[in-house]
């Protein structure tokens, strides 16, 4: 979904995260166990290779993510379930949101079996030292490292949280909780979690009223221009929400429930493509970032021509975007005919019809 510009950062081509969290075993710092090891956030890439991943199991909500994980060889779940069995090790690649973060920590140290450790690691432009002030609260700290430009920080061996009414608290600041007074739920960590959007309430409002027959929310979120389109077109008969991050899409099922339609949700990358066509109309507040916050505006491209594959001839797409994003060049090879429906507040809502030859 669409975002105010983010300020300039560094943007590197690597995941130094990761390369952070593995450091301490690469140079013999700590020891990896011959048991079972847990990495929340877990990501793919060349430094986790190195590692033997005969014993790991990854949580990660992110659907492109998931997948890569999975193709190295990693079993993976989108998220952690209540019956999920304590770790020799504890890996955590902290989110950038702060109770989100804190509820993963103390999990974590929930899921350290006797004797384990939590490693975690951040950026410092992404709260690195307030994670590791974090986690030193909820279970002590046996040492850091601080290199490309991250922290990487652990716990001694565990025998359970430091501080149980700490990590209590802290787990529960995760919750899902009631917005806009009960008619939307949301949680912390997925984008635009205590708030409508910006971007999506215009969207919104320019919503025609004649939309109708087969639907699709591309970047769905939590739900919010799904049920807008329900609530403000009678004439939609069947909707389709694609959403890569697991935690929002089961936020979506649970805001759309008696929704006069049951949607289809699918956990889904769109720049993949879609796994159907023939829609008769798209709304989108595509994403321009990925998790490691680069600026990407050719995610909100590829949106864009994966729209375009499936729409029908004459189908239309409804798209919301940041101003200064540069996608009049792909709307206009993708699309016949396109026109600035609104602008307002940095944002610009563009409606785009596929021509009877695509």
């Amino acid at each position: 979904m669409a975002a105010p510009p983010p300020s300039p950062r560094r943007v590197s081509t690597e995941d130094e995260p990761l390369k952070a969290l593995l450091l301490p075993f690469e140079n013999g710092a700590l020891a990896w166990p011959q048991g079972r090891v847990l990495f929340l956030r877990g990501r793919d890439g060349w430094p986790l290779r190195r590692m033997d991943l005969s014993g790991l199991r990854c949580v990660q909500g992110s659907r492109p993510l998931a997948e890569a994980l999975q193709r190295a060889g990693v079993e993976v779940v989108p998220e952690l379930g209540d019956d999920e069995q304590p770790a020799s090790l504890v890996l955590v690649l902290p989110p950038r949101q702060r109770e989100e973060a804190r509820a993963l920590l103390a999990r974590a140290v929930d899921l350290a079996a006797p004797g384990a450790r939590v490693v975690a690691a951040v950026s410092n432009d992404e709260g690195a030292r307030s994670r590791e002030k974090d986690l030193q609260q909820l279970a002590g700290m046996d040492g850091h490292l601080t290199k490309f430009h991250c922290r990487v920080f652990w716990t001694p061996p565990l025998q359970g949280p430091a501080d149980a009414a700490l990590a209590a608290q802290w787990r529960g600041g995760d919750a899902v909780r009631p917005l806009l007074g009960g008619r939307f739920h949301s949680r912390p960590g997925v984008f635009a979690w205590d708030r409508i959007d910006a971007a999506s309430a215009l969207l919104a409002a320019k919503l025609p009223a004649d939309l109708r027959g087969r639907g699709a929310d591309l970047g769905a979120g939590w739900g919010y221009l799904a049920a807008e389109v329900l609530e403000r077109a009678p004439g939609v008969g069947a909707l389709d929400l694609y959403e890569a991050e697991f935690r929002a899409l089961e936020l979506a099922r649970r805001n759309l429930e008696g929704a006069r339609i049951t949607p289809g949700f699918h956990w889904h990358d769109v720049t993949a493509g879609l796994p159907r066509d023939g829609y008769d109309f798209i709304v989108s507040n595509p994403p321009f970032h990925a998790h490691d916050r680069g600026d990407r505006p050719e995610l909100g491209q590829r949106f864009i021509e994966v729209a375009a594959q499936a729409l029908r001839p004459g189908g239309c797409l409804l798209l919301v975007a940041n101003r200064h994003l540069p996608y009049e060049g792909t709307l206009a090879q993708a699309f016949g005919e396109r026109r600035v429906l609104a602008e307002a507040g940095g944002f610009k809502v563009i409606e785009a019809l596929k021509g009877a030859s695509r």
